[in-house]
């Protein structure tokens, strides 16, 4: 038998030559690009960048545009009108745009179900080069528009939009892309290639992915939608109501580079109504989503009591905030603590994800370091994001206008709390809060330990010789951990604290503010209640919305059941 067996093997041997030839697997041609960050253009005075915003500020703010819902290639639009208006100026509307019911997100529902599988075929080099046509327009033509529209919709100053809406987002769509080339280069081993050949192919999932997103970032849109998108999946796309201006642009660019309808549906919607058909579809392939904790919550509920509906297991993806923190050591540079804080506190009225809210400051440090904030956010202009001097602006509406406003009442009223410097409040014209700064005798009161997403930094003074129980505070005072930023220059504590605080954040800073991760060089994400840590800007992000497929190939035709052994009885 063993002889049979080998005469067998040597026989198909001869034949794998033409065999190989006719795998069905095809090679991948992927284009051979490499990738590095957008550059941030500096806006100077006579600079080229700075006459085209000037342009499209005063484009974007002469109209209200109209906003469709967009299912596939067909726009509707609903009696519940809603507006996007500019947060420093509320009176002045730049968006009109339409709420979705229930059965427009069916029909997008249906629509993406459908248009998954027609886009799943299209080859991934195709793909990646429509994303580089979007990159390239959103880096090129459309650079000042998106930024008009981040900075009068959502009252980012000229840097910070130009940080987020453009270099951000054009990162996002190139680094992703990227990562995709990337992760086809590895394939499974195949020992033998004459006789089998095995190789691996990323699809999409089949369903739908529903891409929640939030008004912070117009560069988190962009992500959200498109990165599923980017890996086979169709995507129904619920933008923030203050960020629908930005948001539309970007759904828009897309469909100029290539993106066919469908693939990504743009869904204004109410939360409830949006979220309340997306997970009773047996459809949903998963939930990706920047936002708060109870929304986040609620879905993953939604999610949980329709499990045995569904035909995947969803996939969900959030990132939901944190209270991020500065620790100070007494080792630490005052000059860096203050500038680090008050940029990480206040800039973009302290509305990023990663902006310090908590900071702990040894008492030995804290009139220097209080006499450096005080002064220096008493320098700062808060005003009209348009003004090139201005440092931050108003915050977003009047929900967080009154959210914000009510923790420094809390401030004002509690007996454990002061208020250092700013608290004032004016929503006449538009939804301003004075940058603020409180100093808590209590580590655990409500201030130290919620998150507030406003322009206010509370400061813990620790006694010097309580550095352990205050470094144990930073992980067990919150249920957050997005990001944290340690300042020391005492080399010995600062291994310390690399270790033990550990856990406290997915994005970790020495002697360096909390916020300003770059995509492909900071990814982001953090654990705990600030969420799943899936590290959007990293490799893996666009992976986890891939659908993997494992092919294996045989060329030798299989003649026999037993084993050779066998015949050695």
């Amino acid at each position: 038998m063993l002889s049979i067996c080998k005469q067998s093997f040597a026989a198909a041997n001869a034949r794998l030559t033409v065999r190989c030839l006719a795998s069905i697997v095809p090679e991948a041609k992927i284009p051979d690009f490499g990738v590095k960050n957008e550059p941030v253009l500096e806006y100077l005075k006579g600079s080229r960048e700075r006459t085209e915003l000037e342009a499209a500020l005063k484009a974007t703010a002469g109209k209200c545009e109209d906003v469709p819902i967009v299912i596939g290639d067909k726009e509707f639009k609903t009696d519940n009108v809603q507006y996007q208006v500019m947060p420093h100026n509320h009176k002045k509307q730049i968006a009109k745009f339409y709420y979705a019911d229930a059965k427009l997100v069916q029909k997008a529902i249906d629509n993406a179900v459908e248009t998954q599988k027609k886009w799943d075929k299209v080859p991934i080099a195709q793909r990646l080069n429509i994303w580089e046509k979007a990159a390239q327009l959103m880096a090129g033509e459309y650079r000042a528009k998106l930024n008009a529209a981040t900075m009068l919709g959502q009252a980012k100053t000229t840097v910070q939009a130009e940080i987020d809406s453009a270099a951000e987002l054009i990162d996002f769509f190139r680094l992703n892309a990227f990562f995709l080339k990337e992760a086809h280069k590895y394939q499974p081993i195949s020992e033998n290639p004459k006789v089998t050949k095995n190789s691996m192919r990323y699809r999409g999932i089949d369903g739908f992915i529903a891409a929640v997103s939030p008004f912070n970032f117009t560069a988190i849109g962009g992500n959200l939608a498109y990165t599923p998108a980017l890996i086979g999946n169709a995507v129904l796309w619920k933008p923030s109501d203050t960020a629908l201006l930005s948001n539309w642009l970007i759904f828009k660019i897309c469909r100029e580079a290539g993106v066919p309808p469908g693939v990504v549906n743009f869904v204004p919607a109410d939360g409830p109504v949006f979220g309340d058909t997306i997970t009773a579809s047996p459809h949903l392939a998963g939930i990706n989503f920047t936002g708060s904790v109870p929304t986040f919550t609620r879905l993953w509920t939604q999610v949980g009591k329709n499990i045995n509906n569904y035909k995947n297991f969803p996939r969900l993806i959030g990132e939901c905030g944190g209270k991020n923190y500065h620790f100070v050591h007494p080792s630490a540079d005052v000059t860096s603590v203050v500038n680090g804080t008050i940029r990480s506190s206040f800039e973009f009225c302290g509305q990023k994800c990663s902006a310090c809210s908590r900071m702990y400051c040894p008492e030995s440090l804290w009139p220097k370091v209080k006499e450096g904030l005080v002064s220096l956010r008493a320098t700062l202009k808060i005003g009209d994001p348009t003004e090139y001097d201005t440092f931050t602006s108003a915050v977003i509406d009047d929900k967080a206008y009154k959210r914000i406003k009510g923790y420094i009442d809390h401030a004002k009223k509690s007996k454990d709390l002061e208020v250092v410097a700013g608290g004032k409040c004016d929503d006449s014209t538009g939804y301003f809060i004075e940058p603020t700064i409180v100093q808590s005798k209590n580590p655990k009161d409500k201030i130290m330990v919620e998150e507030i997403f406003g322009p206010v930094l509370s400061v813990y003074v620790y006694p010097d010789n309580k550095l352990d129980e205050t470094m144990d505070l930073v992980g067990n005072s919150t249920a957050f951990a997005l990001t944290g930023a340690v300042f020391a220059q005492d080399q010995a504590f600062l291994k310390r604290a690399l270790e033990e605080l550990k856990m406290t954040a997915g994005n970790f800073y020495i002697n360096d503010k909390s916020t300003g991760s770059v995509v492909g060089q900071q990814p982001f994400g953090g654990a705990r209640l600030s969420g799943t840590n899936d590290k959007a800007g990293g490799p893996h992000y666009v992976l986890r919305w891939g659908n993997p497929q494992a092919v294996k190939e045989t060329f030798v035709p299989l003649t026999e059941i037993n084993y050779p052994y066998m015949s050695q009885v």
